[in-house]
């Protein structure tokens, strides 16, 4: 785990009412991982909010909210209720303990703290963390293509929506479809069919450059690609950027009417999710654009 750690700098919040304290978990964490800073209850959650830290240190006794409810509220929220929540505490009684863990905290530490001790437990619990979200994406990953499925689309639609609605950013979205894919399957076969998927989806999801963008098969081949704070104008060129990289792929398709070889039509879509709005929205928006690009000669980028 040390050396994960080290490698992709896991992204440890620090939440105390003391200066010292904080200074004290900075310098026990600082080598190993990317350390955040808050003093109270309020601004540890706009942090967890704004970018989801890996995992949160978390005092109980602090003015305004304490640890206890700031814990809850982390675990009400679909963006960082996976988020492993460790407090650090002098309250060491059973019932301090008991109510924190009901609450949903993973762990406790006790005030003073012993360094090696903090670090043990931190790696622990980002290991575990680790391994929970693997099997998080094994269950939403599309068992053809390797891409997202359906369902963790659907998911991270959501998180997304409202992240973006909470912070004023906004979001985009593209439907893609592979143009004449039936032709394709009658011309070649099913099997080669379902190698031009994997290979289409494979060079699509490359071209993803953040981690926060998401490329998932909607259905049969239908794909969607989930762009969180991503204007209209981005949205577009990412959408032509992966038409071009499908029609480069030269994957010959005799059967197609438009061009010689596998093309996509692309809708594009971009909202600032608002209280009155809907998720659902979005993907309308992007699907009559991209059957506007298939009525249009297909192999296009319309929205």
């Amino acid at each position: 785990m040390t050396d994960i750690a080290k490698s992709e700098r896991a992204r440890v919040l620090v939440v105390d009412d003391q200066p010292a304290n904080i200074q004290l978990l900075h310098q026990i964490l600082k080598a190993e991982f990317e350390v955040s800073m808050a003093t109270d209850g309020e601004s540890a959650l706009a942090l967890c909010r704004r970018r989801a830290p890996d995992i949160v240190l978390l005092d109980v006794m602090m003015p305004g909210l304490d640890g206890f409810e700031v814990c809850a509220r982390l675990r009400s929220e679909p963006t960082t209720r996976d988020v492993p929540v460790i407090f650090v505490t002098a309250k060491d009684g059973v019932e301090d303990e008991t109510r924190g863990l009901e609450v949903g905290a993973v762990d406790f530490i006790t005030k003073p703290v012993n360094p090696p001790v903090v670090l043990a437990r931190v790696r622990t619990h980002l290991a575990l963390k680790r391994q929970a979200d693997l099997l998080r994406s094994m269950a939403f990953n599309d068992g053809l293509t390797g891409v997202a499925n359906r369902r963790w689309f659907d998911e991270r639609l959501q998180v997304e929506w409202l992240r973006c609605r909470r912070n004023q950013l906004p979001l985009s979205l593209i439907l893609l479809d592979l143009d004449h894919f039936k032709a394709y399957n009658d011309c070649y076969g099913h099997q080669a069919g379902d190698d031009c998927l994997r290979t289409v989806a494979s060079e699509m999801r490359g071209r993803l450059g953040r981690p926060a963008d998401l490329l998932a098969r909607y259905g049969g081949e239908e794909f969607v690609c989930l762009l969180p704070e991503t204007t209209i104008e981005g949205a577009r060129a990412k959408a032509d950027e992966l038409g071009k990289a499908v029609f480069d792929l030269g994957i010959a398709n005799a059967g197609a009417t438009t061009a010689p070889v596998v093309t996509i039509s692309r809708g594009v879509a971009s909202i600032q999710p608002s209280a009155d709005g809907k998720a659902v929205d979005l993907l309308h928006i992007a699907d009559n654009f991209l059957y506007m690009a298939k009525r249009s000669g297909r192999n296009r980028t319309e929205g």
